[in-house]
C-alpha cells in the first residue's frame, strides 16, 4: 500500500505504527549509537527507502512517539514541536 500524500496529522497519529511504516515505505532498524540523548534518526537510501534508526532498550511509548515524529519530519506533516530534550536536526 502507498501513502496518500500529503500525510494528515490525524492519520500519522492514529494509524497503527506497523501500518504507517508499510504505507510510507519506512523500516525501523536498531541503532548502535549509545548516547542517552539520541532518540532516533531517519536515513534515506539512494533508492528512496527510509530507515528509522532507533536506539534499543527504550519504552514502547518513546519508540512509537519518536518514530511518528520522525515520519512527520520527513513527510512535512505539521505537528507541534516535541518538548525538551527532543530536538531535530536536518543534515
Amino acid at each position: 500500500m502507498t501513502v496518500a500524500l500529503p500525510l494528515s496529522p490525524d492519520h500519522l497519529l492514529d494509524a497503527p505504527l506497523d501500518d504507517l511504516l508499510a504505507e510510507t515505505g519506512a523500516e525501523i532498524v536498531d541503532s548502535q549509537i549509545p548516547d542517552r540523548d539520541f532518540f532516533g534518526a531517519v536515513v534515506r537510501s539512494k533508492n528512496g527507502h527510509l530507515l528509522l534508526a532507533m536506539p534499543t532498550g527504550r519504552s514502547e511509548l518513546e519508540h512509537d512517539t519518536v518514530a511518528r515524529y520522525l515520519l512527520a519530519q520527513v513527510f512535512d506533516v505539521d505537528l507541534p514541536k516535541l518538548p525538551a530534550p527532543f530536538v531535530t536536526t536536518e543534515l
